[in-house]
Formats: structure tokens, C-alpha cells, sequence
């Protein structure tokens, strides 16, 4: 009944036009605020699941690191029981640290990843090598797969007419430091480049892969000494039960360590982006609030004889002011009930024309992804209802105490 008495009033007539005239103003507002909401949440959707599959190209769903220091021991009775607990589906044992690369006149630092034979099984590494093979050899005869900056910046080769780069590696000895002679301290290896992978700029300028022992014999790392594990799960498997057994398995000497909690800054920085440009796209809802506020008081204004007569006819104060609520809700729903439409058509011609193109070449793709979520029009929604309600109160309360006036 609220309803039919707020549909009348919003469909008549008005003595003063100024009265409708805002009325729609605030609906355009609030339809272009529930719009852009929508619309700037579903894209940083779509680059969160962008950043994410290509973070995940390179980080394990499970890290095992020791908790103080850079290396820990297992045993290989430890390590097979470690790969029999529920859950696990792959397992790679790491030896990791920071490196000097040369090509004869050209150096950059790298970090150095020495990986066993099942990191391709942990890792999207092996899939994203664009240029050679992804080959990391043995002790004798190392390979080593790089980013493609660390290609740029070394002259680095590894197919075509020239012969592949043969590269020298320069690593610090595990716990030897001389003063008097600091080369002591350092080891000294060569390798051949086999491979180039593409993933992300941070990867890509930073990281080279090459064979685990190759990596612990220059470093001086006993039989059972490792830097990490990188752990693959099952699909099936739930990450954070995972982590509590094995945090209880491998004890307090080890930290063990989710996909999230590997990349915690970058995931926290992704939601306090998304939260930060919800609250802006807020502050256009606020001010049709502004807008709502005046339109209805307006209204009640112009309706003064129909109030009195409503309350002549028994109506009470509860009844008026569920009508002028109702008034009030009924201009933010069909301003949301728009923007929700506008916003579904723009992102689904997105999604399949990619109408709004990225500017520059130097990304991995060139338009804007967007992806729905349910929760984010839910949110929109409540959004809206909740400043809707709130700017409809005031005047909606006015309309209520009104005292009778028939002449």
C-alpha cells in the first residue's frame, strides 16, 4: 500500500516542475553511482584475477621455510613422510640465494633458484619458457632457465644462429667470510643458458633457474641442507588445513606458508585499492542523498492538503512516514535497479568486444578484464538502500508530525 501511495506521488503532476526535476536528477545520480561502483569493482576483479594466475605461475600453494636463518636440514626419512601426508601432490626441494650473473662483459644480480627434477610439477615455470627449453641439467653440467629481463640486461642466448650463452655465476660459500681475502668467500661457476621464461616484470627481471646440486656443491650446503620446499596440492585439497598438519608435522623450527601469505603486501595492497575506490564512488551517492533530501522535502511540502486529509481519514503518524520512506526508496531503486542494468551491459561488451583498450604495449593483454561477482551487487545494493533510507528519514519524520490543516 506504501508503494501505490509513492508511485502516485512520484508519477504526478507537480505544481512546482523544479520538484521533478530533481526527483530524476537524483535517480540519474544514483543510477551513475551504482554504474561506476559496479563497473570499477568488476575490473579491479578482473585484475585481481589476472595478478593471481600469473603469481601463481611461480609461487608453490605451500612453502616450507626455516623459521630463523636461510637454510634448515631434513632428512630424507623426514622428507618421504613429508610427501605422504594428506593433501600433497607434488614436491620440490629448493636451494636458493642471491647470485652475480656475467656474460662476458655484461653482469646483473639474480636471485639463483637451484631446483630438483619435480619443480616442473610445483611450478607454471616450465610452461611459461618462450625461448629454448626448460632444462636445468646436473652438477657437472648445469643449465639455467632466466627471466627475460635478466635476458635483456646480460645479452643472454640460448638458440638461433649463435651458440648458446655459456654464463658464470658468482655465489657466496655458506659461512666462510675472509677478510683479508674476500674471494675466499665466494664461488665461482659456470653454466649453459637453456631457456627463457615470461611471467610477470617482477619474475622476469629477478629470478634464474638452474640445477639444485649444482647450486649446494658452490655454496658449500651439506647432503640434507635446503633454503625451502614448494609444496603442489590436490584440487580437492583445502590450503589452510594443510598448513595446520603440516605446521604440526615439520615443528617450530619451520615456518609454513600459504600462496597468500607468501605475497601478503601485494593481496593487502589489491583490497585496500578496491575498498579505498569503493569509498570515492560512495561520495557521489552521498551527494544524491543531498539531492534526495531536497526532492522529498519539496514533496511534502506540495502534498501538505493530502497529508491532512490521510490523517483525517485516520491514517497515523507510523503510516505517513512509511509513505514519504517509501517515496525515498523508491527513487534510489529505480536509480539502482538502472545503474545494475547499465553496468551489466557495459561489462558484458566488454568482456567480448574489449571496447576500453589499455594504453601502452607492455601489457599481457590490451583491454580492461572484468569479472561479476554477486557479492559486489550485493553490496552496491545495500549501498544505496542504506543512504536512500537514511536521506528519505528526515523529511519522510517531517511529513509525520504535520498537524492537521483542512481548508
Amino acid at each position: 500500500m506504501y508503494l501505490t501511495f509513492a508511485w502516485r506521488y512520484f508519477k504526478a503532476k507537480k505544481s512546482a516542475n523544479a520538484i521533478n526535476i530533481i526527483a530524476w536528477v537524483t535517480v540519474g545520480v544514483i543510477a551513475f553511482a551504482t554504474a561506476c561502483q559496479i563497473l570499477v569493482l568488476s575490473v579491479f576483479n578482473g585484475f585481481e584475477d589476472l595478478v593471481k594466475s600469473l603469481y601463481s605461475s611461480f609461487y608453490a600453494d605451500i612453502k616450507i621455510i626455516p623459521a630463523k636463518g636461510k637454510t634448515f636440514i631434513l632428512d630424507p626419512a623426514s622428507i618421504a613422510k613429508l610427501k605422504s601426508q594428506p593433501g600433497i601432490q607434488a614436491l620440490s626441494l629448493i636451494a636458493e640465494e642471491k647470485a652475480l650473473l656475467q656474460n662476458q662483459d655484461l653482469q646483473t644480480i639474480v636471485y639463483l633458484k637451484g631446483v630438483d627434477e619435480h619443480y616442473r610439477e610445483v611450478s607454471g615455470v616450465p610452461e611459461k619458457t618462450v625461448e629454448g627449453a626448460y632444462e636445468t641439467g646436473t652438477a657437472d653440467e648445469p643449465g639455467v632457465v632466466v627471466g627475460s629481463g635478466i635476458q635483456n640486461a646480460a645479452g643472454v642466448n640460448v638458440d638461433g644462429i649463435l651458440a648458446p650463452s655459456v654464463l658464470t655465476l658468482i655465489l657466496p660459500k655458506k659461512g666462510k667470510v675472509s677478510v683479508s681475502d674476500p674471494l675466499q668467500s665466494l664461488s665461482e661457476g659456470n653454466v649453459k643458458a637453456t631457456g627463457v621464461f615470461t611471467i610477470q616484470q617482477e619474475f622476469d627481471n629477478s629470478y634464474a633457474i638452474t640445477n639444485i646440486n649444482f647450486v649446494k656443491e658452490q655454496m658449500g650446503f651439506a647432503q640434507d641442507e635446503f633454503s625451502s620446499i614448494e609444496i603442489k596440492l590436490n584440487p580437492a585439497a583445502a590450503p589452510q588445513q594443510v598448513q595446520q598438519q603440516l605446521a604440526a608435522f615439520v615443528g617450530s623450527n619451520l615456518k609454513v606458508q600459504t600462496k597468500f601469505q607468501q605475497n601478503t603486501s601485494l593481496y593487502n595492497t589489491m583490497i585496500l585499492e578496491k575498498w579505498a575506490i569503493y569509498a570515492v564512488l560512495t561520495l557521489i551517492l552521498l551527494i544524491a542523498a543531498f539531492n534526495m533530501i531536497s526532492a522529498l522535502t519539496m514533496l511534502v511540502l506540495e502534498k501538505q492538503k493530502d497529508i491532512s486529509v490521510l490523517q483525517s481519514m485516520g491514517a497515523n503518524r507510523s503510516m505517513i512516514l512509511r509513505i514519504f520512506l517509501s517515496e525515498g526508496m523508491l527513487l534510489g531503486s529505480i536509480g539502482a535497479i538502472s545503474g545494475i542494468v547499465l553496468a551489466l551491459i557495459i561489462c558484458m561488451l566488454q568482456e567480448r568486444f574489449h571496447l576500453v583498450k589499455l594504453q601502452g604495449g607492455s601489457f599481457l593483454i590490451d583491454y580492461f578484464p572484468v569479472k561479476l561477482k554477486l557479492a559486489d551487487f550485493l553490496l552496491v545494493a545495500g549501498t544505496v538502500g542504506l543512504i536512500a533510507f537514511l536521506a528519505s528519514w528526515f523529511p519522510a519524520r517531517k511529513a509525520s508530525r504535520q498537524l492537521i490543516e483542512l481548508r
